[in-house]
């Protein structure tokens, strides 16, 4: 078995304002840091409608299209932006998650990296938010449930922004667990251990600013990897946020690239036990450069281990 990777060119096709931090620059460096690297490498189709309507109504789905403009940018909220490419970046993201859930359940890869743009976890059920349109790794979720007919999938979180759009479009489904590790208080203002899902499906670990591997290790440890084993999921989706990372610009915590390391291999023990390895992650934040190829690269070269 091997590790793939998925990407698209038009996902550079998504951009922003100078100096905005979700830049073009940031795929390029993650796919730059994971070039020597020995993985079997696809291309992400673009998601249909149908495909995103596992997680968003037809309605908000017609309406992100039709803000799309012919030329210049627009903004959806103060941090939400759209180009002319932006919704085929979205759709081929969302359709990174499908190909990357249809080959672990096929058998053509034992996990996958999905490498593209805009990030998806802030992503509400109506609401674009977080520079996000849809919610990638949900959809991976409820996508698996669906159509693979799995009884249990997790969704883990190790970005340092809780995934309110993933917590919000699991948060009434019993077959999902999500599991999210997040800087808190931070933005969005969610992400409280009292957050529980509707089915207590939820579980949130939140880490305070300065909080480093240390914290991190204690609150996996002792709450978020337990919840997983007893979970005992059929498939493992990671939304790999790199932003935790000491050097990142917009959040407080010291994650180093082999706290991310550490990380990825407890969760591929995890997958390894219960779903033969499964695990599908999709790129989310990371904003300090450097700092995002490299956290980049040690998680994939942990899937790899892990694929071995």
């Amino acid at each position: 078995m091997t590790t793939a990777l998925i990407s698209h060119d038009d996902c550079l096709g998504h951009t922003t304002p100078e100096g905005h931090p979700e830049q073009v620059a940031r795929q390029g460096r993650v796919l730059d840091a994971l070039a020597s690297l020995d993985l079997l490498r696809m291309a992400a189709p673009p998601a249909r409608d149908e495909d995103i309507a596992h997680v968003h109504p037809q309605a908000y789905i017609d309406r992100i299209a039709a803000a799309a403009p012919e030329t210049g940018a627009v903004a959806l909220d103060g941090d939400t932006w759209m180009t002319p490419g932006s919704m085929m970046a979205a759709r081929r993201g969302a359709g990174a998650a499908i190909r990357a859930v249809d080959a672990v359940m096929a058998g053509e890869a034992r996990n996958v990296f999905c490498a593209t743009r805009p990030p998806g976890h802030h992503a509400e059920r109506e609401t674009p938010m977080g520079f996000c349109l849809f919610g990638n790794a949900a959809l991976a979720a409820q996508y698996a449930l669906d159509r693979h007919g799995l009884k249990r999938v997790a969704v883990v979180d190790f970005d340092v922004h809780h995934g309110n759009g993933t917590q919000d479009l699991l948060w009434d489904e019993p077959r999902a667990l999500f599991v999210s590790s997040q800087q808190f208080p931070l933005w969005p203002g969610t992400g409280a251990a009292t957050e529980r899902g509707g089915h207590d499906n939820v579980v949130n670990l939140p880490l305070p600013p300065g909080s480093g591997g240390t914290e991190m290790y204690a609150a996996w440890t002792r709450d978020g990897l337990p919840r997983l084993d007893a979970f005992a999921p059929e498939l493992l989706i990671i939304s790999a946020g790199f932003d935790a990372h000491h050097d990142d610009p917009l959040a407080q915590l010291s994650w180093r690239e082999e706290d991310f390391r550490w990380l990825t291999g407890q969760l591929c023990r995890i997958a390894a036990r219960h779903c033969d390895g499964r695990v599908v992650s999709v790129l989310e934040g990371g904003y300090d450069l450097d700092a995002l190829a490299a956290s980049a690269r040690a998680h994939v070269e942990e899937l790899i281990e892990a694929g071995k």
